[in-house]
């Protein structure tokens, strides 16, 4: 929360250091940091801490005017977001063009609805899920929430203006934007228990599901605003205030810290509990007496409280594009990301949005219609950014409107398709032999007879190699398969009688699912000789919970052993194609190796890998393919 420019609200550095807090937490969420993995959380604290704001600064012009001016409030919008949003999208597209040319496909499907902040509907219309995003993810996935606000800033001022017009009554207007807040968050809970696979993206990325947040940081700028006049508190009210807004902060980092994204109990009112605990803590800071005031008006979060904003654009570009596939978190190269992304942020703030904030830009439109045209007489470190921007436009453009090829530098992901059905079902098969002169057809038992695999792309990939290593293996697996799949087949493969004595099950690249949904299905293929529960290894939040659950469960199943996919593959690129999931040829033969080996070992295994063998293909895959 930058100082405000007209300086008619009073500036509450603690309120900058909320901020800080909330910013942190999505940074350490995004670099897979263990201790936060309710990171993501901290945009819920930005959209209570923003709708406190934005109602403020309304009602106190309304106050001052007894009016709203539409027309200058979305411009001061405007100049405070769109040039540092448009500066990242510049460098983005321009790194993506040069570097990383994989990126290009979903940088031109989604950069239109970037700039006019509609991102979060563009990724719910287009079946987009922000949990289960198969391969690595777009550089602009985080400006979805962006989007929410700009939706936010639109509309409320006009509602905010027809209330103080015809209520007046500040308790009713609490009252209507409470009650809308709870229809929104009922609005979660309903949309949620009716996913069908508990994929939360409709209920995470909607404008109406999430406007709850805003809302009640807007009922408490009603009842609470910034200039307040406060009378002196005893010594006994303001300990009871620091203890308030002391545990409502510790709430808020139990929830970075115990939580994630696929918590069910989030979109049945933990979100609102949070935003509850985040309103707490802003009307402790907005009070003189408190002494959590000068806590988080401490002076380094300040400076990342100024800066949050542009450290929010900047630092998911900044990990998506410079984390390598099929790699494992790394400290040294965490901390560079941070470096680069403050660095970044720092310079936004210095050279963009303070500079447009303060009038940088009428400025200079005022003297090019007075033809003083003193301001392109630039140092030479002036003319070099010039220069770098005119060649990095070129870039952008040839990028964007397809003149370089997105699959040049990086091609898509190869997935292997035995038989034109939707699910690729491989049943136990039987041999013809000769017995007295005669053709007698009887069944054969090969090494994979009795063995059952289920799975997703990944199983797809491997399939042949298995076939070739289990002859008599019954393998179903789909691509973009989950687990909530294969249980609503069960029923189904048991007819079939695809279900054998060995089971081998690989889930978990297309999104996450909990101990009793793999204990669920576990148990309804009933007894097992051997269960083989193989690990991911997949550029996504979910691919730590995933591993969780497995080695979890294996412990309750002493016939299990667990494939540690993740682990055997850390330092073997050359396994996958760039999406750094699917695998290549050589991959694929290596896994199917190691899910054989896992068959007759007696732990937990990922076996000594194979001597090299010639590939059996070097086909460029399909691009747009999906696990």
């Amino acid at each position: 929360m930058p100082k405000p420019v007209e300086g008619t609200s009073p500036y509450l550095p603690g309120l900058d250091g909320i901020r800080a807090i909330a910013v942190l937490a999505v940074l350490a969420y995004h670099l897979s940091f263990r201790w936060a993995p309710g990171g993501l959380l901290g945009v819920q604290v930005f959209f209570v801490l923003s709708g406190y704001l934005i109602t403020d600064l309304l009602l106190a012009e309304y106050r001052r005017h007894q009016g709203i001016r539409l027309k200058e409030f979305w411009l001061r919008r405007a100049r405070r977001l769109l040039p540092a949003l448009f500066v990242v999208l510049f460098v983005t597209v321009g790194w993506a063009t040069l570097f990383d040319r994989s990126q290009l496909v979903a940088l031109r499907s989604d950069l239109p609805a970037s700039i006019f902040y509609v991102s979060n509907w563009w990724y719910i219309f287009h079946h987009v899920s922000y949990f289960a995003r198969f391969g690595p993810p777009s550089p602009l996935g985080h400006l979805w929430s962006l989007s929410i606000e700009e939706q936010f800033y639109l509309i409320w001022p006009l509602l905010v203006l027809a209330g103080m017009r015809f209520i007046h009554a500040r308790r009713t207007l609490i009252a209507l934007t409470l009650a809308a807040a709870a229809l929104s968050a009922a609005g979660m809970g309903l949309l949620y228990a009716s996913s069908p696979n508990g994929d939360p993206t409709r209920v995470y990325d909607g404008t109406d599901t999430r406007a709850f947040a805003l809302l009640i940081g807007a009922a408490l700028a009603m009842g609470l605003p910034r200039n307040r006049a406060f009378a002196p508190i005893t010594t006994g009210a303001a300990r009871l205030l620091n203890v308030v807004g002391g545990a409502a902060l510790v709430g808020i980092f139990a929830m970075f810290w115990l939580t994630n994204q696929y918590e069910p109990s989030l979109y049945k009112g933990g979100m609102v509990l949070l935003a509850a605990l985040t309103a707490l803590v802003i009307g402790v800071t907005v009070h003189p007496g408190s002494g959590l005031r000068s806590i988080l008006g401490w002076e380094p979060l300040r400076w990342v409280g100024e800066r949050s904003y542009a450290i929010y654009l900047w630092h998911y570009p900044v990990i998506v594009l410079t984390t390598p596939v099929a790699s494992r978190p790394s400290v040294v190269r965490s901390s560079l990301q941070i470096g680069v992304t403050l660095a970044l942020a720092a310079l936004s703030w210095r050279y963009v949005e303070e500079p447009v904030r303060h009038g940088a830009l009428g400025r200079q439109w005022g003297r090019v219609r007075q033809h003083d045209w003193s301001w392109l007489r630039l140092r030479p470190l002036g003319w070099l950014v010039v220069g770098a921007a005119s060649l990095n436009a070129v870039v952008c453009t040839l990028g964007i409107v397809g003149l370089v090829d997105a699959s040049a530098a990086n091609p898509g992901p190869r997935v292997t398709s035995i038989v034109p059905t939707a699910r690729h079902r491989v049943a136990p098969s039987t041999t013809v032999a000769p017995s007295n002169g005669s053709t007698t057809r009887t069944t054969a038992p090969p090494a994979g007879q009795g063995v059952t695999a289920l799975g997703d792309s990944i199983l797809v990939d491997a399939a042949p190699y298995l076939q070739s290593m289990l002859p008599g293996i019954a393998i179903d697996a789909q691509v973009s398969q989950q687990l909530y799949l294969v249980q609503n087949a069960v029923a189904q493969l048991k007819s079939e009688g695809a279900v054998g004595n060995r089971l081998i099950v690989e889930l978990g690249t297309n999104g996450p699912y909990s101990a009793d949904q793999l204990v669920g299905l576990l148990n309804s293929l009933g007894p097992m000789q051997r269960i083989v529960l193989v690990n991911t290894r997949v550029p996504q939040p979910w691919q730590q919970e995933v591993n969780g659950t497995i080695a979890a469960v294996a412990q309750n199943y002493p016939n299990s052993v667990v494939v540690d996919w993740y682990d055997a593959s850390t330092t073997s690129p050359q396994y996958f194609y760039p999406d750094g999931v699917h695998l290549t040829p050589d991959g694929a033969r290596y896994y199917a190796t190691l899910l054989v080996q896992a068959l007759d070992a007696p732990g937990p295994s990922t076996g000594d890998r194979p001597p090299s063998s010639p590939s059996a293909s070097t086909t460029a895959p399909p691009r747009g393919a999906k696990p």
